[in-house]
């Protein structure tokens, strides 16, 4: 049986200073909620940003992709689920954002990452073993 990849999953309240003039939540701060989620996926095999950085790689994000499917609202809680997809040669992580309350689904998104030598900026183009063994796969 091989191991399953992980996911996380974190509840925001929607504050009013994300809210724009149409009252729903501006398309850019789901960036920010997406990058929420990501962190708490990294951490949850302990590989977050200042892990990454100690063991001698960056992750700079790539690509990004978003599908705005509904709306958030001022006070709403959503959930934000991030699930790791891809670890061989980048992190791809995809995103589901939803109502609490309804369940109904407002946001799905993809973000792509790619080690980068920290000393010598280079792209790498399989990733590192540190992130096989944080993962449990080595």
């Amino acid at each position: 049986m091989s191991k399953s990849l992980p996911r996380a999953k974190v509840c925001i309240d929607v504050p009013f200073f994300d809210i724009d003039a149409m009252n729903v939540v501006w398309h850019g701060h789901y960036v920010k909620y997406l990058e929420v989620a990501r962190c708490e996926l990294l951490r949850s095999f302990d590989y977050d940003y200042p892990q990454m950085k100690e063991s001698g790689f960056l992750w700079p994000i790539v690509d990004l992709r978003i599908k705005y499917v509904g709306s958030a609202r001022f006070a709403n809680k959503i959930w934000v689920e991030a699930s790791l997809q891809e670890y061989e040669n980048r992190l791809r992580i995809d995103y589901l954002i939803t109502d609490a309350a309804s369940g109904d689904k407002l946001t799905k998104a993809t973000s792509i990452q790619v080690a980068v030598c920290a000393d010598s900026g280079e792209m790498q183009y399989v990733s590192p073993a540190i992130l096989l063994e944080k993962l449990g796969l080595q």
